[in-house]
């Protein structure tokens, strides 16, 4: 069986707890026994405590009642004949066990003391096989006393599927959680691995193929996928030879006020930056006056009033616009928003083009539903629960974005450490490439910025909004801490050049 590999090489699908069962299920009505897909799962954890402690001496290894506790089985076992001293934990009795756990735990045939913190003293190197990754209750009792005294042992944890205490699907802490050193999951990550909280407890997450065949996804369809090029290289633009600048589009971003022009600026340098071959700042007379002043490869454009507004974007060759950044709160954003949603452009909603829609939402979202071109919202929690308050609240990051995408008829951008871009077709992305500092004043503007830049060159909106998100990350990445916002324009095109060389242009 294959070993277990770093997730840079890691398929994209990710898969529910309830879809990975299904693969399970699947690949074992085709004919592979189970036990074989659970000794290919503890082999690959072994590997894992080898490859981190490969001088322990003392190897703790905690079992749980289900699968998860097979695999630690299977790893007690095989790390118990390479040398190691194994001493094994069980939540529960051991004559519960059942089908291939309860077979592996007979093949461990070593013994196997009750769970309890004690366990853990003294332990080089602990496997966590308590929960899986279908978690759905509070950890608490011995289980959660056990998993507290781990945490706080100094040994290295290598936890199996996903981190005890950690739902794979959400992400959400079920009372208290397993901090990993590292953790190994099987055929493709889940959602719980990439979205917050759960990403943070896995440590280094790597997948091993255990002998499920690709051919299981057929079946399966999944919807939710890991942000990176690979989901969206092939519509990404590309200048060709012939080329020129009014193939690649024209933007328009909406400035504010002459006081509050900043934001747009930022935007507009964006998504000149993401390749759009025009981009204007388009504002009032006051506004424009202090574009102009701050404004070269940038045009600057005044209008008055939504009427104004309407009349620059009867010229069809402006195909993009952004609106919010800077735009201030009220009817007045409102009516110019109407505007642009009644043309013939694609459209990023972000800032306060979502906050003015606090009190009509769905006034917005019929204005959405009646084009063709592609809308963008970009909220952060704060914008996004002011827009959609009580019609979408509850469940995980990732079930929200879907279920406001549905909703409103838009591509959403839910931003975060762990940002799900979200369609109205179910498709989801989960981006996690974002370093800390991308938490900076200004950061959206050039975020939706990019995007409208990539809309402008006719990239379709569901990958134009994966592909901002993570062009946002990486080029914060590559330029490091003590990023502003101004910087992630500039260094862009050292992450574009390197993605068109075939490079990862992090670090």
């Amino acid at each position: 069986m294959t070993a277990a590999h770093d997730i840079a090489g890691a398929a994209l699908e990710l898969l529910t707890t309830e879809e990975m069962g299904r693969a399970d299920r699947l690949t074992i009505e085709a004919g592979t026994p189970g036990l074989e897909l659970m000794e290919a799962a503890g082999r690959a954890v072994a590997d894992e405590v080898a490859r981190l402690a490969p001088r322990a001496g003392e190897a703790v290894v905690l079992c749980g009642p289900g699968n998860n506790g097979g695999d630690g089985f299977v790893a007690a076992r095989l790390l118990r004949g390479q040398g190691y001293h194994v001493r094994l934990g069980l939540l529960g009795k051991r004559d519960a066990l059942k089908g291939d756990a309860g077979e592996m735990a007979a093949r461990w045939g070593g013994g196997a003391e009750p769970l309890g913190p004690g366990i853990v003293a003294g332990a080089e190197v602990i496997v966590d096989a308590i929960f899986g990754a279908g978690l759905t209750r509070p950890v608490e009792g011995v289980a959660g006393e056990t998993i507290e005294a781990m945490n706080a042992s100094g040994a290295t944890v290598v936890a199996v599927d996903v981190p005890s205490g950690i739902d794979g699907t959400s992400g959400a802490l079920r009372g208290v959680a397993v901090k990993a050193n590292s953790t190994v999951t099987f055929f493709r990550r889940k959602p719980g691995h990439l979205l917050l909280p759960g990403r943070i407890h896995c440590g280094e997450l790597r997948v091993a193929q255990i002998g499920i065949g690709a051919g299981v996804l057929e079946a399966i369809k999944p919807a939710t996928f890991a942000n990176a090029p690979e989901l969206w290289s092939e519509t990404f633009p590309r200048a060709g030879p012939a080329g020129h600048k009014y193939d690649r589009g024209h933007a328009i971003v909406v400035s504010g006020g002459p006081e509050a022009t900043g934001a747009a600026r930022l935007g507009a340098r964006a998504a000149l930056r993401a390749g759009a071959g025009l981009v204007t700042l388009a504002g009032s007379k006051a506004a424009t006056a202090v574009n102009a002043a701050h404004s070269t490869a940038v045009m600057v454009a005044s209008f008055s009033g939504a009427g104004g507004l309407s009349d620059i974007l009867k010229d069809t060759r402006k195909n993009a616009l952004l609106i919010g950044p800077g735009a201030g709160m009220g009817k007045g954003t409102r009516d110019l928003v109407a505007a642009a949603l009644e043309s013939a452009a694609a459209c990023v909603l972000d800032a306060d083009a979502l906050t003015s829609f606090e009190e009509s939402p769905a006034a917005l979202f019929a204005a959405i539903s009646r084009r063709g071109a592609g809308v963008m919202l970009t909220p952060h929690e704060g914008e996004f629960s002011r827009l959609f308050g009580k019609m979408v609240s509850g469940g995980s990051k990732l079930e929200r974005a879907r279920a406001a995408a549905r909703l409103s008829g838009a591509i959403v951008i839910l931003k975060g450490a762990d940002t799900v871009i979200s369609s109205p077709d179910g498709r989801s992305a989960i981006n996690g490439n974002a370093p800390p500092w991308t938490a900076t004043a200004g950061s959206g503007d050039v975020l939706a910025g990019f995007a409208a830049g990539l809309l402008a060159q006719a990239m379709p909106a569901f990958e134009a909004a994966c592909a901002a998100v993570w062009l946002h990350g990486a080029a914060a990445a590559r330029f490091g801490p003590g990023l502003i916002a101004e910087d992630l324009s500039e260094i862009l095109p050292e992450v574009l050049r390197a993605l068109g060389e075939g490079r990862q242009p992090i670090g």
